[in-house]
């Protein structure tokens, strides 16, 4: 609906907590994934309920810009809105990325890897480039 809130809608796919509350005092303004890469088919603006079986799509709070490994707390100053299946990407790329990159691999070589394992690449895109690498790593 055009005229619900923001927060309504959050509270309609079983959203509770800093993501309602930064709603209502418009910290958000739209519903869509706030991750720079967002890996659903559909784009930014599709969600589902967190009711749902599998639940990929739901809304989800990703801790923003200091990781909840690192320390990072739930709050209005480091949370964006995601979608739990973007979460849960970027959080096992950074880390597979990282690995990689310790053991000395190029931008290029860690985009062959990716590519070759079939890894997805960001909505819209096809394959992996060395850029693409570097900022799901930094990002």
């Amino acid at each position: 609906m055009a005229d619900e809130s923001v927060a309504d809608r959050l509270r309609g796919f079983g959203v509770k907590g800093i993501l309602v509350q930064m709603a209502e005092r418009e910290q958000i303004l739209e519903l869509k994934c706030e991750m720079p890469q967002c890996y659903h088919p559909n784009g930014r603006d599709k969600f589902e309920s967190l009711a749902t079986e599998r639940r990929l799509w739901a809304p989800s709070r990703d801790h923003y810009p200091i990781l909840s490994s690192a320390g990072g707390k739930l709050r209005a100053d480091n949370v964006r809105l995601s979608h739990i299946e973007c979460n849960q990407r970027d959080h096992t790329r950074r880390k597979q990325i990282g690995a990689l990159l310790l053991a000395g691999e190029s931008l290029e070589d860690i985009a062959d890897t990716l590519n070759r394992k079939k890894t997805p690449a960001f909505h819209g895109t096809k394959r992996w480039t060395a850029a693409m690498v570097r900022e799901a790593y930094v990002s």
